[in-house]
């Protein structure tokens, strides 16, 4: 069985491309990283779980993605160029097969964002996977939650609602197969919006990744900028599959309050209406305005028929009884 430094050695040492800007990378106690005078260091970490985040036998390509992909979520939610990260690893053995796919879904991602992995670290014990981004933001262009303001129109991108629909088919609650891949793939593999984020911090106030649910998650940003906020939920961009769903169920919930989107939530002020629409037409993904930025506090939503729901469904709490 291979050892620790081994393992660092076959799997992390050389697994992204080198940057300019990365005096000293794995090998040493610390990564040496050259930032730039006129950007701010922007940092985020998320933890992956098995059983919590993720099933114990799912596909360990798809999952280095994902543990990538959630990192840079967070990024383009600050409109921040991505430019290291640090990989922390707890592994209950050194499957070589595993950490080489593992491995192949994470440095895949990472070449396309120009992400170098510049440390870490390996542990035995349950299956865990932590990972810290680092990326460069603009100060006069960054996004933050607490700059919503009253008269912000509020834009989504892409659709809401499929990952957890993914979830009910794996609980085996949705089965309609033709839905699946997409689905899945959706909640396995999603796609961070790093360039759409980068795009929307010269016009956009605020914005938020949408991983823990579209009504919490706005309800965050309403917090940290003192207003409320109104939803139409005639307008929320929908997959064929979870219209389906809402339409057979009339449940709304899922597309308000199912996590693991990663979509992006912004608010634009009115008068940036043209020029950000503009904009976001030379992106891979469609945005879609789907509300407004109000005085007062908390989320409401309108109901296609009119109905007001004063108290919309809050997101993912880990900790929530």
């Amino acid at each position: 069985m291979p050892g620790e430094f081994d393992l660092i050695r076959r799997y992390f040492a050389h697994a992204t491309e080198s940057r300019e800007d990365v005096p000293l990378g794995i090998g040493d106690d610390c990564a040496l990283l050259k930032v730039p005078s006129d950007r701010w260091l922007a940092v985020s970490c998320d933890t992956l779980v098995a059983g919590r985040h993720f099933l114990p036998g799912v596909d360990p390509e798809t999952l280095g993605h994902k543990a990538l992909a959630v990192n840079l979520s967070d990024l383009a939610a600050m409109g921040a160029e991505p430019a290291w990260a640090s990989l922390c690893l707890t592994l209950p053995e050194a499957d070589e097969a595993w950490l080489a796919a593992f491995m192949r879904g994470f440095s895949a991602l990472a070449a396309r964002h120009g992400v170098q992995l510049v440390g870490g670290d390996t542990t035995r014990g349950p299956l865990s996977i932590s990972v810290t981004i680092q990326g460069l933001a603009d100060p006069a262009h960054t996004l933050r939650r607490d700059a919503a303001r009253p008269g912000d129109l509020v834009y989504v991108s892409g659709t809401l609602g499929d990952a957890g629909l993914a979830l009910l088919a794996q609980q085996g609650l949705y089965t309609r197969a033709g839905s699946l891949p997409f689905l899945r793939q959706r909640l396995d593999q999603p796609e961070p919006r790093v360039e759409l984020g980068l795009a929307a911090a010269p016009l956009a106030h605020a914005a938020i990744d949408l991983s823990d649910g579209l009504g919490g998650d706005l309800a965050h940003v309403c917090t940290a900028s003192g207003v409320g906020a109104m939803l139409y939920l005639d307008r929320l961009p929908l997959s064929p599959a979870v219209r389906d769903y809402v339409d057979e169920t009339g449940d709304w919930s899922l597309p308000l309050s199912a996590g693991d989107d990663y979509e992006l939530l912004l608010t634009v002020p009115g008068e940036r209406q043209a020029a950000f629409e503009a904009a976001m037409r030379e992106q891979a993904v469609p945005v879609t305005w789907v509300g407004m930025i109000e005085s007062g506090a908390g989320v409401r939503a309108q109901y296609p028929d009119g109905q007001i729901d004063e108290g919309v469904a809050k997101g993912h709490d880990h900790f929530a009884g």
